[in-house]
């Protein structure tokens, strides 16, 4: 849970669970939404992999990044998608200027 608390690492990880296939940090961090330092980048990417989020590996001189999510899933049914919605019905009351003002923690469908 460590692991998904920061928005820029959970905003990595479901990148990198939403691809088709291994996405190197590269191609990761322009996904973000601010710039991130490569130094933090790196941080975040050894947090997701200590907390078994994802596998990195090693190809030439870049490192390719896959989720863990049908592993993670089959031990724990359901719950990367509950954070994953969770994490984006945040962001969209974050993002949403009349919520932000208005202080409505409650959006309606």
């Amino acid at each position: 849970m460590h692991a998904l608390s920061d928005p820029a690492r959970t905003a990595l990880f479901i990148q990198i669970a939403s691809a088709a296939c291994a996405q190197t940090c590269i191609a990761l961090a322009g996904g973000v939404v601010q710039a991130i330092p490569k130094s933090t980048l790196s941080q975040h990417f050894k947090v997701l992999r200590e907390a078994g989020l994802i596998r990195s590996e090693r190809q030439g001189a870049e490192m390719r990044n896959t989720s863990r999510c049908a592993e993670i899933d089959e031990r724990f049914p359901g719950l990367l998608q509950a954070l994953v919605d969770a994490y984006k019905r945040q962001a969209s009351w974050t993002s949403s200027p009349r919520s932000a003002a208005n202080g409505d923690v409650t959006r309606k469908s």
